[in-house]
């Protein structure tokens, strides 16, 4: 046992060793919803833990902390060199609480937030046990790994009265923001079709991210990390590269289609499409996978009071050795915004109102007797001023140089914790709404189906009856895990 541990131990109140072990010893550690834990003062730090302290989670929280008035206080993961690392990089002035077992973190009352960093299998699990601990959540996308687990969130969410971010934090960006407010003030007319790539050619790009010399079991805890996955024996390529796997992750939808999707949701002020279809092929990165590197997505969105139908298409390609260029489209009647993270341009092109007549047209195929009858009768409908058009414009935006999206994202959940608002720019809702339809695709794909949804209703019209798509078995209480 850790010194910090056994600081912990004795810190503890009664009431709280009480939460601590009865935590330990029933299924997801806590067997109500403790509302309102602790109230957090605009005066106070907001003191936050992570668990999960892979690539994301470190991300994550070095965004955090370049935000006034919060503390990392304790991390949780399952590589021991993982905890080593988080003591050197975050605990040098300080004693930083770490654990394999994020129930030792939720058991804490000095704690006011979570950051669930985690492969995708355990998001809504350590989720909704924090909310049931009294903790604010800030949660990694996508918010759950399969379509039947988001209701589940939302109402622990609703339930706990606490704060919820889901962590897509490129609408936090200034470029999406400025994308936003032109496309509600209608400067590129209504919208019909969208387009999103994020396409990548290496290795790390590829998720093949490195693997410690040291990992065996006695470094990482594996069972832990399998959760409610099928059992296998010990393989580090699936603990550091959980995303290559279907048991773990959500593959390219959820990695990076939710970003895409997430922006245009947020730019467009819509609930999420009707039909969702998919294709791809595993094209390059043949080391043993079983997700596709190369997948393209088609999604209906149905007209509502704020926009018209439109069409979406997103593509990720893994294997892209050509110009890569990943940027949003979205493209209207008027005009088009073409925007990433960082810039912005808005090309507007107004058709005239007439028509026009002559080169690759019927007219030249008119005797010229009704040529000329042609000629008066347009003449006699469209005048001068209604023959030309509106000279092309275009418009730049270029982000400013210390735009920090990330931060800003982490700033939106710790002003609302700070508020006892439950009104984020990603709540659970909004979060559920957007990874609804990658988890849509990644069942088209590997079912070779397309899937009906119902956007406000949030429920799918012809839910999948394989096991492979459905929730495996409850969770044993003694796992927790780590994030690459």
């Amino acid at each position: 046992m850790q010194a910090n541990r056994r600081t912990f131990i004795k810190s503890l109140s009664a009431a709280s060793a009480l939460v601590a072990t009865e935590g330990l010893a029933k299924p997801f550690g806590f067997p109500a919803y403790i509302p309102n834990l602790m109230k957090v003062s605009p005066n106070d730090k907001i003191r936050f833990a992570t668990i999960g302290m892979g690539i994301q989670g470190n991300y994550d929280t070095m965004a955090a902390l370049r935000n006034p008035d919060v503390e990392l206080v304790a991390v949780a993961d399952l590589y021991t060199g993982r905890l080593e690392h988080a003591k050197t990089a975050f605990g040098k002035d300080k004693d930083l609480f770490t654990t394999r077992d994020y129930r030792e973190i939720l058991a804490r009352p000095d704690i006011d937030a979570v950051l669930v960093v985690t492969p995708d299998h355990w998001h809504d699990h350590i989720t909704i046990a924090a909310l049931k601990a009294g903790k604010h959540v800030y949660c990694e996308k996508p918010m759950v790994q399969h379509l039947n687990e988001g209701k589940a969130v939302i109402d622990a969410w609703k339930k706990s009265g606490k704060t919820m971010q889901v962590g897509s934090q490129r609408i936090s960006s200034a470029a999406f923001q400025e994308a936003k407010r032109l496309v509600e003030a209608g400067d590129i007319g209504a919208i019909n079709y969208i387009e999103s790539n994020n396409d990548r050619f290496n290795a790390i790009g590829a998720w093949n991210y490195s693997v410690p010399p040291d990992a065996s079991p006695q470094t990482v805890d594996w069972d832990r990390f399998l959760g409610d996955a099928p059992k296998r024996p010990f393989d580090a390529n699936r603990f550091f590269r959980w995303r290559n796997y279907r048991d773990y992750g959500t593959g390219v939808a959820g990695d990076l289609f939710i970003h895409l999707i997430t922006g245009v949701h947020f730019v467009t002020n819509t609930l999420g499409p009707t039909r969702i279809f998919s294709s791809g092929n595993l094209a390059y990165w043949k080391e043993g996978r079983d997700v596709p590197d190369v997948m393209t997505s088609l999604m209906d969105y149905p007209k509502t009071d704020k926009h018209e139908a439109f069409q979406m298409v997103l593509r990720v390609n893994f294997a892209n050795a050509g110009k890569i260029s990943n940027v949003t489209r979205i493209i209207g009647n008027e005009g088009q915004i073409e925007f990433s993270e960082d810039n912005l341009i808005m090309t507007k092109k107004k058709l005239p109102l007439a028509p026009g007549y002559g080169n690759y047209d019927s007219f030249f195929t008119f005797t010229e007797p009704v040529q000329q009858e042609f000629v008066k009768q347009y003449d006699a409908k469209y005048p001068p001023e209604t023959r030309k058009a509106e000279p092309v414009k275009e418009v730049k935006f270029e982000a400013p140089k210390d735009d920090d999206a990330h931060a800003k994202h982490f700033g939106n959940f710790f002003e609302n914790v700070r508020k006892g608002s439950q009104g984020t720019v990603e709540d659970p809702v909004f979060g559920f709404r957007a990874a609804a339809p990658v988890l849509a695709s990644n069942e088209s794909y590997f079912e070779q189906k397309v899937v009906y949804w119902d956007p406000v209703t949030m429920t799918q019209k012809n839910p999948s009856t394989s096991s492979a798509s459905k929730k495996k078995a409850s969770v044993a209480s003694t796992k927790t895990v780590a994030k690459q």
